[in-house]
């Protein structure tokens, strides 16, 4: 890790991705847990080859495998995403929110905000208290708050479209 702060996003970009790790990433978000071998044998290719792709995709910060949980379902009641006008760099507030455990996604944005940040948290209690320690970051000019009242849809499978080179239907 640099001594800059936490890093943000794929540090290094892949020479380029093709449809064998666009079908690996893919294979990886349906079974997480899945061995070389079968991936292999599913892939039509060498264990070698996904071992190498793989640890290719995980170095590049492209691929990360982990659980994903519904934060409602762990007991987190209150979500939120909040939109952060800043005066000066706006990396230093978003780095500053990276390093909360709460802070669940903060991204530095064109716009409107110059920072997003989508936090969960156990009662609404707990989320007022988040969002007045954002606006007593240093370089915080204003915030707008956006409370979550249902997660209608959440979704980690992007990247492996982008890596096929085409868009999945959408089942009606």
């Amino acid at each position: 890790m640099s001594t800059r702060g936490p890093a943000r996003g794929a540090v290094q970009r892949p020479g380029s991705l093709d449809a064998l790790d666009g079908k690996l990433i893919s294979a990886l978000q349906e079974d997480g847990r899945a061995k070389f071998r079968g991936l292999a044998a599913k892939l039509g290719c060498s264990e070698a080859t996904v071992r190498n792709r793989y640890g290719r995709l995980v170095e590049s910060g492209v691929l990360e495998v982990t659980a994903v949980t519904n934060p409602l379902g762990m007991g987190f009641d209150a979500m939120a995403m909040l939109g952060v006008t800043v005066d000066g760099p706006p990396e230093r507030v978003a780095d500053a929110l990276a390093t909360w455990q709460e802070a669940i996604y903060v991204v530095i944005v064109a716009g409107r905000f110059d920072v997003l940040v989508e936090f969960v948290s156990r009662s609404r209690r707990d989320l007022l208290e988040l969002i007045t320690r954002v606006r007593t970051l240093e370089g915080v000019v204003t915030t707008e708050t956006f409370v979550y009242l249902d997660l209608a849809k959440q979704l980690f499978d992007f990247g492996a479209l982008a890596a096929n080179g085409h868009h999945q239907e959408v089942a009606r």
